[in-house]
């Protein structure tokens, strides 16, 4: 027999948006409700060291830093339970949601933030060797990187931002391109070929990684399956993916505006959607900055937007 049960406001995610909505929430009294998703904590759990928060000068792991979240959230009295919110009713008010484990929830306001999620190869070396030289954000993970030799896998705008971003930290950029020409726009091609230390590996895929403590090389093929096809190793100290990311938004596709990608439009750029009382926060909604720092903001954002619907 499926449960019902009524909430103020329901928060559907985990990472510095969910929590920081959940903290700004929970101490407006709106007596939130937090799930956290199929990823506790989201993308930063996967990063070894968080350095471009502030407030942190010596860096802090991302496991930790997202605890740290967690508890504060909680120590103004969120109730922050683990699952999934697996199906949305957003057709009228109160709005309808549903767990993993069939349980309907009503919601006077909804607060989304499940984030989105890199893609990758599907590479098992990009398991082995997650946060030891494989990452999915340059603006991240770089600064680790400096004077030392890189690869970006990708070729459309995103990987030449990611490769130019790189360019001026590292020492070498390889850019690793499926394809025999870069699918960016004509100015950011110009940039990257303008640039001395990035070189562009055309007609190349990645079939593996290796290294002992960490990635020291990846195992590349130039013109696979045809007649000239060469395989050798690339040295390098670190691997970027660069190929997009997938925002979690499918079960409120229905309800909500989203681009082509599936990013949730908001309105003039705030948390606030088409629908009264659902709010978007993070890189759910965010196709640009994909920032730790610019998620926590929108988090709050979304918080004091859904404080003031519930007021007004």
């Amino acid at each position: 027999m499926e449960q019902r049960e009524h909430v103020r406001c329901l928060i559907i995610g985990s990472g510095p948006a969910g929590y920081t909505a959940a903290i700004y929430a929970a101490r407006a009294n709106l007596n939130p409700v937090e799930y956290c998703g199929m990823q506790t904590g989201g993308q930063l759990t996967q990063t070894t060291t968080v350095e471009n928060f502030p407030g942190y000068p010596e860096g802090i792991d991302g496991n930790e830093m997202m605890m740290q979240l967690r508890s504060q959230a909680e120590r103004f009295g969120t109730d922050i339970r683990d699952g999934e919110i697996v199906k949305a009713d957003l057709s009228q008010q109160p709005y309808v949601l549903t767990t993993d484990r069939g349980v309907e929830i009503e919601a006077d306001t909804v607060i989304i933030a499940t984030g989105a999620s890199a893609k990758y190869l599907g590479l098992e070396d990009e398991k082995k060797y997650n946060g030891q030289g494989v990452s999915a954000c340059a603006t991240c993970d770089g600064f680790f990187y400096r004077k030392r030799t890189v690869a970006v896998v990708g070729g459309g705008d995103t990987a030449c931002e990611e490769a130019l971003y790189l360019a001026g930290l590292a020492k070498k950029v390889y850019m690793i391109v499926r394809k025999p020409f870069l699918r960016a726009s004509d100015v950011m091609q110009k940039r990257v070929k303008e640039t001395e230390n990035i070189e562009i590996l055309f007609e190349h895929n990645t079939l593996g990684l290796y290294g002992q403590y960490g990635v020291e090389g990846a195992h590349v093929v130039k013109r696979l399956g045809q007649p000239d096809e060469e395989r050798y190793d690339l040295p390098i100290d670190g691997f970027f993916l660069a190929i997009g990311h997938k925002p979690n938004s499918d079960i409120f596709k229905e309800w909500l505006e989203t681009d082509e990608t599936g990013y949730i439009k908001t309105i003039d750029g705030g948390p606030c959607t088409k629908l009264p009382g659902v709010f978007a926060a993070g890189d759910v909604a965010d196709p640009h900055y994909r920032q730790a720092i610019t998620a926590a903001a929108s988090g709050c954002k979304a918080a004091i937007e859904a404080d003031r619907y519930l007021r007004g």
